[in-house]
Protein backbone atom coordinates (compact mmCIF):
# COMPACT_ATOMS: atom_id res chain seq x y z
CA UNK A 1 0.00 0.00 0.00
CA UNK A 2 1.68 3.30 -1.14
CA UNK A 3 2.20 5.06 2.38
CA UNK A 4 -0.13 8.16 1.31
CA UNK A 5 -3.10 5.74 0.77
CA UNK A 6 -6.22 6.02 2.84
CA UNK A 7 -6.25 1.69 4.73
CA UNK A 8 -9.44 -0.12 3.81
CA UNK A 9 -11.98 0.32 6.01
CA UNK A 10 -10.10 2.87 8.21
CA UNK A 11 -12.89 5.65 9.96
CA UNK A 12 -11.61 7.79 6.93
CA UNK A 13 -12.33 5.92 4.13
CA UNK A 14 -15.98 5.17 6.19
CA UNK A 15 -16.48 8.75 6.54
CA UNK A 16 -15.78 9.31 2.39
CA UNK A 17 -17.79 6.25 1.47
CA UNK A 18 -20.78 7.76 3.47
CA UNK A 19 -20.29 10.91 1.98
CA UNK A 20 -20.32 10.01 -1.56
CA UNK A 21 -23.57 7.63 -0.83
CA UNK A 22 -25.17 10.76 0.98
CA UNK A 23 -24.27 12.76 -1.58
CA UNK A 24 -25.67 10.69 -4.57
CA UNK A 25 -28.97 10.38 -2.41
CA UNK A 26 -29.38 14.03 -2.41
CA UNK A 27 -28.56 14.43 -6.25
CA UNK A 28 -30.84 11.91 -7.26
CA UNK A 29 -33.13 10.31 -4.30
CA UNK A 30 -35.32 7.94 -6.52
CA UNK A 31 -32.13 6.43 -8.14
CA UNK A 32 -30.06 5.92 -4.93
CA UNK A 33 -30.39 4.50 -1.84
CA UNK A 34 -30.16 6.38 1.35
CA UNK A 35 -26.82 6.21 3.72
CA UNK A 36 -27.04 4.03 6.30
CA UNK A 37 -27.29 5.58 9.81
CA UNK A 38 -29.01 9.15 9.11
CA UNK A 39 -33.07 9.29 10.17
CA UNK A 40 -34.89 10.30 7.31
CA UNK A 41 -36.28 13.62 8.84
CA UNK A 42 -32.61 14.17 8.38
CA UNK A 43 -32.45 13.18 5.32
CA UNK A 44 -35.53 15.34 3.75
CA UNK A 45 -34.17 18.53 5.35
CA UNK A 46 -30.92 17.71 3.24
CA UNK A 47 -32.53 17.01 -0.10
CA UNK A 48 -34.91 20.04 0.20
CA UNK A 49 -32.13 22.38 1.35
CA UNK A 50 -30.04 21.72 -1.78
CA UNK A 51 -32.36 21.34 -3.94
CA UNK A 52 -34.63 24.01 -3.11
CA UNK A 53 -31.19 26.60 -2.69
CA UNK A 54 -30.26 25.73 -6.47
CA UNK A 55 -33.63 26.29 -7.86
CA UNK A 56 -34.23 28.82 -6.05
CA UNK A 57 -30.89 30.63 -7.67
CA UNK A 58 -31.59 29.61 -10.91
CA UNK A 59 -35.18 31.33 -10.72
CA UNK A 60 -33.12 34.12 -10.32
CA UNK A 61 -31.07 34.21 -12.63
CA UNK A 62 -33.37 32.47 -15.38
CA UNK A 63 -36.69 34.29 -14.33
CA UNK A 64 -38.38 34.53 -18.08
CA UNK A 65 -37.50 30.97 -19.09
CA UNK A 66 -38.91 30.10 -14.90
CA UNK A 67 -41.99 31.92 -16.06
CA UNK A 68 -42.50 30.51 -19.40
CA UNK A 69 -41.97 26.58 -17.91
CA UNK A 70 -44.16 27.18 -15.07
CA UNK A 71 -43.68 25.13 -11.55
CA UNK A 72 -43.70 21.46 -12.75
CA UNK A 73 -41.49 21.93 -15.78
CA UNK A 74 -39.29 24.24 -14.12
CA UNK A 75 -38.42 21.93 -11.18
CA UNK A 76 -38.36 18.65 -13.75
CA UNK A 77 -35.87 20.78 -15.67
CA UNK A 78 -33.70 21.59 -13.00
CA UNK A 79 -34.15 18.21 -11.49
CA UNK A 80 -32.62 17.00 -14.60
CA UNK A 81 -29.18 19.83 -13.93
CA UNK A 82 -29.33 18.57 -10.56
CA UNK A 83 -28.98 15.12 -10.68
CA UNK A 84 -27.08 15.01 -14.15
CA UNK A 85 -24.62 17.35 -14.84
CA UNK A 86 -20.52 17.17 -13.32
CA UNK A 87 -20.23 21.14 -12.84
CA UNK A 88 -16.68 22.26 -14.11
CA UNK A 89 -16.73 24.55 -10.54
CA UNK A 90 -18.40 24.56 -7.48
CA UNK A 91 -18.52 28.76 -7.08
CA UNK A 92 -22.03 30.04 -7.23
CA UNK A 93 -21.48 32.92 -9.37
CA UNK A 94 -20.71 30.17 -12.15
CA UNK A 95 -23.58 28.07 -11.37
CA UNK A 96 -26.32 29.79 -14.39
CA UNK A 97 -23.02 29.29 -16.52
CA UNK A 98 -23.05 25.48 -15.89
CA UNK A 99 -27.16 25.35 -16.28
CA UNK A 100 -26.32 26.99 -19.45
CA UNK A 101 -24.03 23.97 -20.49
CA UNK A 102 -26.37 21.57 -19.34
CA UNK A 103 -28.65 23.31 -21.77
CA UNK A 104 -26.56 23.26 -24.48
CA UNK A 105 -24.80 19.51 -24.08
CA UNK A 106 -25.79 17.58 -27.52
CA UNK A 107 -28.47 14.79 -26.31
CA UNK A 108 -30.81 17.04 -24.12
CA UNK A 109 -34.18 16.90 -25.91
CA UNK A 110 -36.90 19.50 -24.61
CA UNK A 111 -38.81 20.05 -27.19
CA UNK A 112 -38.68 23.57 -26.99
CA UNK A 113 -36.07 24.96 -29.95
CA UNK A 114 -36.37 28.54 -27.97
CA UNK A 115 -35.29 27.21 -24.47
CA UNK A 116 -31.04 27.29 -25.23
CA UNK A 117 -31.03 30.71 -26.69
CA UNK A 118 -33.21 32.24 -24.43
CA UNK A 119 -31.39 30.94 -21.68
CA UNK A 120 -27.78 32.08 -23.04
CA UNK A 121 -29.92 35.47 -23.30
CA UNK A 122 -30.86 35.65 -19.69
CA UNK A 123 -27.14 34.04 -18.72
CA UNK A 124 -25.34 37.15 -20.72
CA UNK A 125 -26.79 39.82 -18.03
CA UNK A 126 -24.98 37.86 -15.25
CA UNK A 127 -21.95 37.39 -17.32
CA UNK A 128 -21.34 40.70 -18.27
CA UNK A 129 -21.65 41.91 -15.39
CA UNK A 130 -19.05 39.90 -13.40
CA UNK A 131 -16.98 40.07 -16.14
CA UNK A 132 -13.19 41.05 -15.15
CA UNK A 133 -12.85 42.80 -18.50
CA UNK A 134 -12.66 46.53 -17.76
CA UNK A 135 -12.35 49.50 -20.78
CA UNK A 136 -8.79 50.54 -18.72
CA UNK A 137 -7.22 47.61 -20.23
CA UNK A 138 -7.37 48.52 -24.06
CA UNK A 139 -4.79 51.35 -24.77
CA UNK A 140 -6.59 53.68 -26.59
CA UNK A 141 -7.26 57.67 -27.22
CA UNK A 142 -10.10 58.09 -26.23
CA UNK A 143 -10.64 61.49 -28.15
CA UNK A 144 -11.60 63.49 -25.27
CA UNK A 145 -9.41 66.35 -25.50
CA UNK A 146 -10.68 69.91 -26.55
CA UNK A 147 -10.90 70.84 -30.05
CA UNK A 148 -10.31 66.93 -31.28
CA UNK A 149 -12.33 66.06 -34.14
CA UNK A 150 -13.81 62.37 -33.09
CA UNK A 151 -16.16 61.39 -36.10
CA UNK A 152 -12.99 62.06 -38.20
CA UNK A 153 -10.77 60.47 -36.29
CA UNK A 154 -13.40 57.37 -36.40
CA UNK A 155 -12.75 57.46 -39.74
CA UNK A 156 -9.34 57.76 -40.34
CA UNK A 157 -7.76 55.84 -37.20
CA UNK A 158 -9.05 52.45 -35.87
CA UNK A 159 -12.09 52.57 -33.77
CA UNK A 160 -11.28 50.67 -30.24
CA UNK A 161 -14.37 48.67 -29.26
CA UNK A 162 -15.34 48.30 -25.38
CA UNK A 163 -14.59 44.46 -24.12
CA UNK A 164 -17.80 45.31 -22.12
CA UNK A 165 -19.48 45.68 -25.81
CA UNK A 166 -20.72 42.43 -26.90
CA UNK A 167 -22.79 41.76 -30.14
CA UNK A 168 -25.13 38.87 -30.13
CA UNK A 169 -26.77 36.73 -32.69
CA UNK A 170 -30.42 34.48 -32.03
CA UNK A 171 -32.54 32.91 -34.16
CA UNK A 172 -35.31 33.46 -31.81
CA UNK A 173 -36.41 36.82 -30.90
CA UNK A 174 -35.24 36.23 -27.22
CA UNK A 175 -35.79 40.00 -26.06
CA UNK A 176 -39.35 39.37 -26.52
CA UNK A 177 -40.09 35.79 -25.33
CA UNK A 178 -42.63 35.59 -22.92
CA UNK A 179 -45.40 33.32 -21.44
CA UNK A 180 -47.49 35.22 -24.21
CA UNK A 181 -45.29 35.10 -26.70
CA UNK A 182 -43.87 32.02 -28.23
CA UNK A 183 -43.78 31.95 -32.01
CA UNK A 184 -44.20 28.30 -33.17
CA UNK A 185 -41.25 28.43 -35.15
CA UNK A 186 -38.08 31.09 -35.82
CA UNK A 187 -38.51 33.82 -37.65
CA UNK A 188 -36.91 33.80 -40.86
CA UNK A 189 -34.71 37.42 -39.54
CA UNK A 190 -32.51 36.72 -37.18
CA UNK A 191 -32.47 39.06 -33.75
CA UNK A 192 -29.32 41.11 -33.34
CA UNK A 193 -28.73 42.68 -30.04
CA UNK A 194 -25.80 44.67 -28.04
CA UNK A 195 -24.95 44.04 -24.65
CA UNK A 196 -22.97 46.78 -23.03
CA UNK A 197 -21.89 47.05 -19.10
CA UNK A 198 -22.00 51.06 -18.88
CA UNK A 199 -19.47 52.87 -16.73
CA UNK A 200 -22.28 53.00 -13.87
CA UNK A 201 -22.09 49.34 -14.29
CA UNK A 202 -25.25 49.00 -15.58
CA UNK A 203 -26.26 46.52 -18.18
CA UNK A 204 -27.93 47.55 -21.14
CA UNK A 205 -29.24 45.81 -24.01
CA UNK A 206 -30.18 47.51 -27.38
CA UNK A 207 -31.53 45.57 -30.68
CA UNK A 208 -29.33 46.32 -33.78
CA UNK A 209 -29.88 46.26 -37.51
CA UNK A 210 -28.18 43.72 -39.33
CA UNK A 211 -26.11 46.15 -40.52
CA UNK A 212 -24.79 47.20 -37.54
CA UNK A 213 -24.38 44.41 -36.03
CA UNK A 214 -21.84 43.38 -38.75
CA UNK A 215 -19.92 46.63 -38.10
CA UNK A 216 -19.52 45.86 -34.31
CA UNK A 217 -18.33 42.56 -35.26
CA UNK A 218 -15.70 43.87 -37.94
CA UNK A 219 -14.37 46.48 -35.44
CA UNK A 220 -13.84 43.13 -33.02
CA UNK A 221 -12.77 40.84 -35.84
CA UNK A 222 -10.29 43.57 -37.43
CA UNK A 223 -9.26 46.11 -35.41
CA UNK A 224 -5.80 46.64 -37.51
CA UNK A 225 -8.70 48.42 -39.97
CA UNK A 226 -9.73 52.04 -40.10
CA UNK A 227 -13.27 53.01 -39.36
CA UNK A 228 -13.30 54.25 -43.03
CA UNK A 229 -11.85 51.14 -44.28
CA UNK A 230 -14.99 49.04 -42.49
CA UNK A 231 -17.24 50.80 -43.45
CA UNK A 232 -15.81 50.62 -47.27
CA UNK A 233 -16.14 46.82 -47.02
CA UNK A 234 -19.25 46.90 -45.67
CA UNK A 235 -20.48 48.85 -48.33
CA UNK A 236 -19.25 46.08 -50.35
CA UNK A 237 -20.72 43.11 -48.48
CA UNK A 238 -24.50 45.01 -48.50
CA UNK A 239 -24.44 46.05 -52.09
CA UNK A 240 -24.45 49.56 -51.59
CA UNK A 241 -23.27 51.08 -54.45
CA UNK A 242 -23.51 54.66 -53.18
CA UNK A 243 -19.81 54.43 -50.96
CA UNK A 244 -19.70 57.89 -49.58
CA UNK A 245 -23.54 58.37 -48.22
CA UNK A 246 -22.88 55.27 -46.72
CA UNK A 247 -19.53 55.91 -45.16
CA UNK A 248 -21.17 58.85 -44.14
CA UNK A 249 -24.25 57.17 -42.40
CA UNK A 250 -21.57 54.60 -40.77
CA UNK A 251 -19.88 57.73 -39.56
CA UNK A 252 -22.45 58.79 -37.53
CA UNK A 253 -23.40 55.79 -36.26
CA UNK A 254 -19.92 55.35 -35.01
CA UNK A 255 -20.29 58.71 -33.15
CA UNK A 256 -23.23 57.82 -31.83
CA UNK A 257 -21.39 54.58 -29.74
CA UNK A 258 -18.06 56.65 -28.99
CA UNK A 259 -20.69 58.82 -27.43
CA UNK A 260 -22.19 56.03 -25.43
CA UNK A 261 -18.95 54.23 -24.59
CA UNK A 262 -19.66 51.21 -26.85
CA UNK A 263 -16.51 52.76 -29.12
CA UNK A 264 -14.18 53.61 -26.81
CA UNK A 265 -12.22 56.00 -28.72
CA UNK A 266 -9.26 54.54 -31.37
CA UNK A 267 -6.59 51.76 -30.57
CA UNK A 268 -3.10 53.79 -30.06
CA UNK A 269 -0.17 52.79 -31.76
CA UNK A 270 1.08 49.28 -32.09
CA UNK A 271 -2.50 47.97 -30.11
CA UNK A 272 -4.66 45.86 -31.35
Amino acid sequence: MPPDATPPHSPAEALRQQQDALAAYIRDPTGHPPPPGIEERRLKIYRELFFNNVSGMLAGNFPVVRRILGDDAWQALVRGFFRDHDSRTPLFTELAREFLRYLQAPGLDDGKPWLRELAHYEWIELALQISEASDAQLAHDALRDPGSNPELSLLSERPALSPLAWPLAYAWPVHMLGPGHLPEDAPTVPTFLLVHRQASGKVAFHELSPLTFRLLQRLDEAPELSGREHLVALAGEAGRPDVDAFIAEGAAMLLHWWEAGVVLGVHRDGDG
